[in-house]
């Protein structure tokens, strides 16, 4: 059983390459701090990896989107989708 802290971390290039894309998709500020995570849940009913997107701005504004893909699976088409939603 792998466990939560010996699993495999996304490529760097992989999620610089996502912040660039809902960066300039989203037309964000360069104080907007944007923050991408991989997450593993056991739960029932949730994807068993999915990868969360949060935008924070300096007044304290704060955005969360959900993706049901790891990192490495998500494409730009994801990205175009969870844009024309927001």
């Amino acid at each position: 059983m792998q466990g939560m802290f010996n699993r495999k971390r996304p490529a760097a290039g992989a999620v610089g390459h996502l912040k660039k894309l809902v960066a300039e998709g989203l037309k964000l500020s360069e104080d907007t701090t944007l923050s991408i995570a991989e997450l593993t849940c056991h739960e029932p009913g949730c994807p068993p990896v999915e990868t969360v997107i949060t935008a924070r701005k300096t007044d304290g504004e704060q955005k969360n989107w959900r993706i049901a893909k790891p990192i490495s699976e998500i494409k730009e088409a994801d990205i175009n989708e969870m844009i024309v939603e927001f």
